[in-house]
């Protein structure tokens, strides 16, 4: 089976919680702020997919707990989770490789 390109989003999540657990809110800054801005989940969206992502096996709950009057669930990554991030940073780092390649090769100014 061929495996389907990590979305930036999910990407992103997964790269949050290899720091370390994070309660659903937290995910929505940290994923904010370390994609520089470019990737902005909303509530619904993360919460939908973090259930995808566990019953994937990518990420588990590790603790629960109760804070005005909300319950806030931390995720953390899981070895399988850590496994495919690990490959997808393999998959871009390759591209970045032959995208830098080709533009080295790149006459200055484009084609004359």
């Amino acid at each position: 089976m061929t495996k389907r390109e990590m979305r930036e989003p999910t990407f992103m999540v997964l790269s949050v919680l290899a720091q370390g657990p994070q309660h659903g809110y937290a995910l929505l800054g940290e994923t904010k702020k370390l994609s520089g801005g470019r990737v902005t989940l909303q509530p619904g969206t993360l919460y939908a997919s973090l259930d995808r992502l566990k019953e994937e096996g990518l990420v588990r709950v590790v603790r629960e707990e109760i804070v005005d009057s909300r319950m806030r669930r931390y995720y953390e990554l899981t070895d399988t989770g850590a496994d495919e991030l690990t490959e997808e940073v393999q998959r871009l780092e390759a591209n970045v490789k032959i995208a830098k390649a080709g533009l080295s090769l790149r006459p200055a100014g484009g084609v004359a």
